[in-house]
């Protein structure tokens, strides 16, 4: 049982870094309808983000306050990320609108330019992030069961960056004006709504959001340049499970995608495990095409 909850604990974290990393996949890929697949390479430099400011605070910093670099971290790799993101949607992505196999090889392209170019500038070879000394500690809860104050860290993240994202997007205009583009774009337009606007900040905000959770990824382990490739498969299932654009969508698919995996693994083997996951992902498809929960559009059909 013990075994069984460390798991099961391991899980939730693995969901709360897929449900960041879906936070900003879910509202891109719902107002645009653009199939990123370079948002993984984002994850990746808000990782590399946290690294080089880990070892310009360290450098210029007194060593009696180097854990508070990771906050300044996490700040920077919201900006980069968001930088990055609304250069690339000004020069490229806004001319895909509409046209989703485009957006995809383009995308894909885009990745492994990013990929080759932290590897040109860091190295091949994996670096690490030191995690703030207050996060090393276990919390001790019954016989081997311990949490693991990075992971519960993880945890905080995710939950204040679910809270902030609500905010913006159901207490400011701009958030209602993002909400009423997703619903109707050409309803929303006629009433004044600047789209491109709309476009332009939904994408740095969800790169953003990818940056943070590269940050998160920097309490796991050593970080590379490919590392985004291992969480843009799920994060992509965590927003059509989902549900496109709704964050109660992307925490329950984080939550179905991240526990559910490390709980098929435990009980049976790391592959047979992951083929369990997909088998489940699959049937919720089946009786919910357009995910658990679903943006009601405002459209006519015909």
């Amino acid at each position: 049982m013990d075994l069984f909850l460390m798991q099961l604990f391991n899980g939730l974290s693995v969901s709360s870094i897929l449900l960041l990393a879906a936070l900003g996949l879910a509202i891109t890929f719902g107002l645009m309808g653009i199939i990123n697949m370079a948002h993984g390479e984002f994850i990746m430099i808000g990782a590399y983000t946290a690294y080089v400011v880990q070892n310009i605070w360290k450098a210029v910093m007194p060593e009696n306050i180097f854990d508070a670099y990771f906050f300044a971290a996490m700040l920077a790799a919201f900006i980069v990320t968001a930088a990055v993101g609304l250069i690339l949607e000004r020069l490229i992505i806004r001319h895909l609108y509409g046209r989703a196999i485009d957006s995809l090889l383009v995308t894909w392209g885009i990745s492994l330019a990013l990929q080759q170019t932290v590897r040109s500038i860091f190295g091949p070879t994996n670096v690490s992030v030191s995690a703030p000394a207050f996060l090393d500690k276990n919390i001790q809860v019954m016989g081997m069961f311990a949490m693991s104050g990075k992971r519960l860290f993880i945890l905080v993240m995710a939950a204040v960056s679910c809270l902030l994202i609500a905010v913006f997007m159901y207490k400011t205009k701009q958030g209602r004006n993002i909400r009423a583009a997703m619903q109707n774009r050409e309803m929303a337009a006629s009433l004044g709504v600047n789209t491109a606007k709309c476009d332009m900040l939904t994408f740095a905000i969800g790169s953003g959001f990818a940056g943070i959770a590269g940050c998160a990824i920097t309490f796991l382990g050593p970080i590379g340049p490919t590392i985004g490739q291992s969480y843009i498969v799920d994060a992509f299932m965590t927003v059509v499970v989902g549900g496109v654009g709704r964050i109660i969508g992307s925490i329950t698919g984080a939550a179905i995608i991240g526990v559910g995996g490390p709980t098929f693994e435990f009980f049976t083997s790391a592959s047979l495990g992951k083929v369990m996951i997909f088998i489940v992902v699959i049937i919720i498809l089946q009786f919910r095409p357009k995910g658990i929960f679903s943006i009601r559009s405002r459209a006519l059909d015909d």
